[in-house]
């Protein structure tokens, strides 16, 4: 069975805006299980009426660093945190990409639900682009997780490795220009890998250009299977076992 750990259900593009077709769709295609993270707290609500209407759907809550400003304290509530759908706090982080003018609101947000996350004991979905510095500061090893869709360099692999992350591989994997992430992956361990879609986004070869849905995530699988030079069957297995040690709330 195959788990995509990082799917935007709640889009208005994943699928057209039908959830419950991507999640058969998906189930079809051998993908079994689907995490749903929250960018927007918005969205929390719905992530969680998805989660609970099928029972191969989980979710992760967090608020994405575009939102910085807002008090993640009146969305991650513990009674939230603690129902049993929720397996972790995602997706977090820090992102630069159009600018830092707002850099201490992100940091002051992702520092906030780092805190969250220390006193539920739950692991963390890392977003970071173009923040290297800053997220390796601030992940200084008393939380673990996930980088989320890893596109970063191979330094801050290595020092998130050292504090105990995994690595989730997107349709990203898969693009012609992608080398120096395949080299990456190619270098981290077995062991500390995983795979998403970060559904509707990143849509893999041979679909790049459309909107993703959570069934291609098997081509990600292929790459990657491709560049630990291992069977489908083999990286299925790694990748099913990585993804219950990342989510121990996970119950499949």
């Amino acid at each position: 069975m195959f788990i995509d750990t990082h799917c935007h259900l709640t889009d208005r593009h994943c699928a057209d805006g039908d959830a419950d077709h991507a999640i058969d769709e998906a189930k079809s295609a051998g993908v079994g299980v689907i995490v749903c993270p929250t960018a927007d707290p918005a969205d929390i609500v719905s992530a969680l009426h998805i989660a609970h209407m099928h029972d191969n759907v989980f979710c992760t809550i967090g608020i994405h660093p575009e939102y910085a400003g807002v008090n993640p304290l009146d969305f991650l509530t513990d009674d939230i945190l603690q129902d049993e759908r929720v397996i972790g706090i995602g997706e977090i982080g820090l992102d630069y990409h159009w600018g830092d003018d707002n850099k201490k609101a992100q940091i002051a947000l992702f520092e906030q639900q780092l805190d969250i996350a220390r006193r539920h004991k739950m692991p963390v979905a890392i977003h970071t682009r173009d923040a290297e510095e800053d997220t390796a500061k601030i992940l200084s090893g008393d939380v673990c997780g996930v980088m989320h869709c890893f596109t970063s360099s191979w330094d801050l692999a290595k020092k998130m490795l050292d504090r105990g992350f995994m690595f989730s591989a997107s349709g990203i994997l898969t693009f012609k220009n992608a080398g120096d992430i395949r080299d990456t992956f190619a270098k981290i361990p077995n062991d500390r890998i995983v795979i998403e879609t970060d559904s509707p986004y990143c849509a893999p070869v041979p679909y790049r250009g459309q909107h993703c849905r959570p069934a291609m995530v098997i081509e990600t699988a292929r790459v990657l299977a491709d560049v630990k030079g291992i069977s489908m069957a083999e990286i299925e297995h790694i990748l099913e076992e990585n993804t219950k040690r990342l989510y121990p709330k996970m119950h499949l």
